[in-house]
């Protein structure tokens, strides 16, 4: 096992193609052609399922128990839930986020035949006409509009426009990276993930590092709507590393440098076995890491488990700020993610034993205590 020398330009650059590529869960094939077009350009396998989920596989010395390393490409987004007679557009969310971060975005409305340019705004967005109510007005999407860059006026002219119910909306990342290293976009979570994961396989063929077993990165498009890896784990997958965002908030022990490593979400406990491997791994190479545990939290793990796959499950995670927002990241995070992830590859199975799906008691491990 050797620490590989993660290419950090080639990180920031295909993380910018991720940033500038729309797709909300639901509309996510323009992604899923990106990231194809990237392991094939990386000389890797892979296959798509119905959906588009990306299967994609590194060869190692044997086939089982092989790994998984699982990111997600889809991110939030919006739908258009009914046709204003003021020639607006009703919003419900895609996903779980706030409305009082989508007030002032700029996105991209895309119908059935074409594609529209517009903003979300409050239904009071005037100041000069509103003065304090809109201080004063609800938050939430039943009181947010998007306004279309048309000429419209009415239900009629939208419908003129090819506007119908249904239609998705992709909200702009507007990502901007700074000297000191700090990453502000929208949708890090995960095209962050999805950058690490690729930066991983990058250093992996560049530098021709051998590898025990195989290893099958896996970007799933359903995350944000809850079924993400449910359905996309080769049968034979004995561990699951997912790699997603950590909330650098108030009461988390998440930081925006270095690794954090989710000891635990909503769902439960993530695997002690191959949880603590993890923490080995970054104690051996020296790679800056910190545990934490999210209540309010689920990844592509937690999907897979609910799902009813038998798997042993890990999260690492970069330290956001404003998850769900418009969110910060620090780059010193994506390559200490990314270091680790090519060390986890080039590391023994776990237990010989999770070659098989269920088996005797030999070579079963115990917990200390």
């Amino acid at each position: 096992m050797k620490l590989p020398t993660i290419d950090g330009r080639y990180l920031v650059e295909i993380l910018l193609k991720l940033l500038y590529t729309p797709s909300p869960s639901g509309y996510t094939d323009r992604v899923v052609h990106l990231v194809c077009e990237e392991l094939e350009r990386l000389e890797v396998a892979f296959e798509l399922t119905r959906r588009g989920t990306i299967r994609a596989n590194l060869k190692g010395e044997v086939s089982q128990p092989d790994r998984a390393l699982v990111a997600h490409v889809d991110t939030l987004g919006a739908m258009v839930k009914s046709l204003k007679e003021n020639g607006r557009l009703q919003l419900v969310p895609v996903g779980h986020w706030n409305a009082r971060f989508a007030e002032g975005a700029r996105g991209t409305l895309f119908t059935d035949t074409c594609q529209w340019r517009g903003t979300i705004l409050p239904l009071k967005a005037s100041g000069h006409t509103f003065a304090p109510e809109i201080d004063n007005q609800p938050g939430g999407w039943d009181f947010v509009e998007f306004r279309v860059d048309a000429q419209v006026s009415n239900v009629a002219d939208l419908l003129r426009l090819g506007v119908h119910v249904g239609d998705f909306l992709a909200i702009d990342a507007n990502p901007e990276i700074t000297d000191t290293g700090f990453i502000n976009s929208r949708h890090l979570d995960d095209k962050a993930g999805t950058a690490v994961l690729l930066a991983a396989i990058e250093a992996v063929r560049r530098e021709g590092l051998d590898l025990p077993v195989d290893c099958h990165p896996i970007f799933t498009v359903s995350e944000e709507v809850g079924s993400g890896a449910s359905a996309a784990l080769h049968q034979d997958v004995a561990e699951m590393l997912t790699i997603d965002n950590g909330t650098t908030a108030p009461g988390q022990n998440s930081s925006e440098f270095g690794v954090t490593i989710a000891m635990a979400d909503e769902v439960g406990p993530f695997d002690y076995h191959l949880t603590h491997r993890i923490i080995q791994l970054c104690q051996e190479f020296g790679i800056p890491h910190q545990r934490d545990v999210f209540k309010y939290y689920r990844s592509d793990s937690a999907a897979a488990l609910t799902a009813g796959n038998d798997v042993r499950t890990a999260l690492v995670t970069f330290g956001i700020d404003a998850s769900h927002g418009y969110e910060r990241i620090h780059l010193d995070a994506l390559e200490s993610l990314a270091k680790l992830v090519t060390v986890y590859m080039q590391g023994p199975p776990l237990y010989r034993r999770d070659r098989y799906e269920i088996g005797p008691r030999a070579g079963f491990p115990i917990q200390p205590g």
